[in-house]
């Protein structure tokens, strides 16, 4: 069998990282864990002015078992930081998480004893989000890098 007969028209040929890295990133289920302000502009990116859909993350799962796309909106104090790690732990793999805002990111202006200072001390992370809060067009941003990460790494994508 030589590459005379896969080169047939109508043929697609393609590296299987390829394929899987290309409709992985299409197919974004995000779960939104939300704790705070950055909450309001996370759900104006939602809306239908934004179109999240042309992304593929446009239905969100409220079940962790359910995403693989954690978005992590707003400050995570001590408190909450096992509750945000068993609910990363409940996602199948591949999954992805976004930091969503300057307090999931670094703490933001609360830099005191309650507040955890950035979110990857807890979860590893694979995107940061900056702004107080970020505007959906740099959430838009964000999305079209995983989506370029995902797509990158192929198969080894979120594992």
């Amino acid at each position: 069998m030589g590459l005379e007969q896969i080169e047939a028209p109508g043929i697609l040929v393609s590296r299987l990282d390829d394929a899987v890295g290309w409709a992985r990133k299409f197919s974004l289920f995000p779960y939104p864990f939300v704790t705070a302000c950055c909450g309001m502009e996370y759900m104006s990116v939602s809306c239908s002015h934004y179109d999240l859909d042309r992304f593929g993350a446009a239905f969100p799962r409220f079940s962790p078992r359910q995403a693989d796309l954690l978005m992590v909106v707003g400050t995570i104090s001590h408190k909450i930081s096992p509750v945000l790690r068993r609910i990363y732990e409940q996602m199948a793999s591949p999954k992805w998480v976004v930091a969503f805002g300057v307090c999931t990111c670094t703490g933001g202006f609360y830099d005191n004893y309650a507040t955890v200072q950035g979110i990857d001390t807890i979860v590893p992370v694979d995107l940061y989000i900056p702004g107080c809060p970020p505007r959906p067009e740099a959430v838009l941003k964000g999305l079209m890098m995983l989506q370029e990460k995902i797509q990158r790494d192929g198969r080894k994508a979120g594992l």
